[in-house]
């Protein structure tokens, strides 16, 4: 799933092609993904994009009065193409959710996929973000100035779920998914499994330093790479997140896994759980 890091990327490389430049067309070839009516996606034809910008997991599209917002999901992702296809796209089974062709550069525009089966992408078309459900929700950017050590210490405070759960939870924390909640975590060298609650103000401060180390290295990683290549520059620089069975980088020990119905964590023994391996069952609890 593209989180945060990705979908600033993202944003910056289409911000650089869009800006300025009006729309053609806005062709709908999954309609499951398009979650508003009114106004149309007709109505952005003739609008010019005004910037590409984020909110959290978000792509926003300001285009003057409106905004096209777009939610890649677990398995969405963005093309930009130099040359569209002359034949609109017809409404199929493919992966195709959604193709957008400027006026200029004549020929240029996106195409919105969604691969697999479980289909979760959506597509808005607003007059204000905020009517998006999604982002009404959202809790503070990791990224934003009010994002301190003192804000994350009372967004914990009387917090009773493990602190795997807080951070990948939107309306606490915009942006972070299952990827960077490992990885966040394995650098704070901390247990998924800790009661929020019970961290130390000294936790609270690494845990918050390290989120921001965490998050700016994969953005700046990120920078100016073509579209094609964000997802693999991701995996490459993920250290524990989806590397169950391989050597941890920092001590060496076997990164292990905790899966659950729909997803599944890694992490360090050593580095985080004190050498004791943590059950794999829901609610599970260090084993004695």
């Amino acid at each position: 799933m593209p989180e945060l890091p990705e979908v600033e990327a993202l944003a910056a490389f289409l911000n650089e092609r869009l800006s300025g430049h009006p729309v053609a067309a806005a062709t709908p070839a999954a309609i499951q993904a398009l979650k508003t009516y009114e106004p149309p996606l007709s109505a952005l034809v003739g609008a010019r994009i005004d910037g590409v910008g984020r909110h959290g997991k978000f792509l926003d599209f300001s285009a003057g009065e409106l905004h096209l917002v777009i939610h890649l999901a677990r398995a969405g992702w963005i093309r930009w193409r130099e040359e569209l296809p002359a034949v609109p796209p017809r409404p199929g089974k493919g992966p195709l959710a959604l193709r957008v062709r400027m006026a200029e550069p004549e020929g240029t525009g996106f195409d919105v996929t969604e691969a697999g089966t479980k289909k979760g992408l959506a597509v808005y078309v607003v007059r204000d973000p905020a009517e998006v459900p999604g982002i009404a929700r959202l809790g503070i950017d990791p990224l934003s100035e009010a994002f301190t050590a003192e804000e994350l210490g009372r967004l914990l405070t009387g917090e009773r779920r493990q602190i795997k759960g807080v951070l990948r939870d939107q309306s606490v924390l915009a942006g972070i998914g299952n990827a960077y909640s490992d990885e966040i975590l394995h650098a704070a060298r901390m247990s998924p499994f800790k009661l929020a609650a019970k961290l130390t103000p000294d936790e609270v401060e690494n845990l918050h330093r390290v989120t921001l180390e965490t998050l700016a290295d994969a953005v700046e990683r990120s920078r100016g790479l073509p579209m094609k290549d964000l997802k693999s520059e991701k995996k490459s620089g993920l250290r524990v997140h989806g590397r169950t069975g391989q050597a941890c980088p920092v001590c060496g020990d076997t990164i292990r896994e905790v899966s659950f119905a729909d997803s599944s964590l890694q992490y360090c023994p050593t580095c985080q759980t004190g050498g004791k391996p943590l059950a794999d069952r829901r609610l599970s609890r260090l084993l004695k």
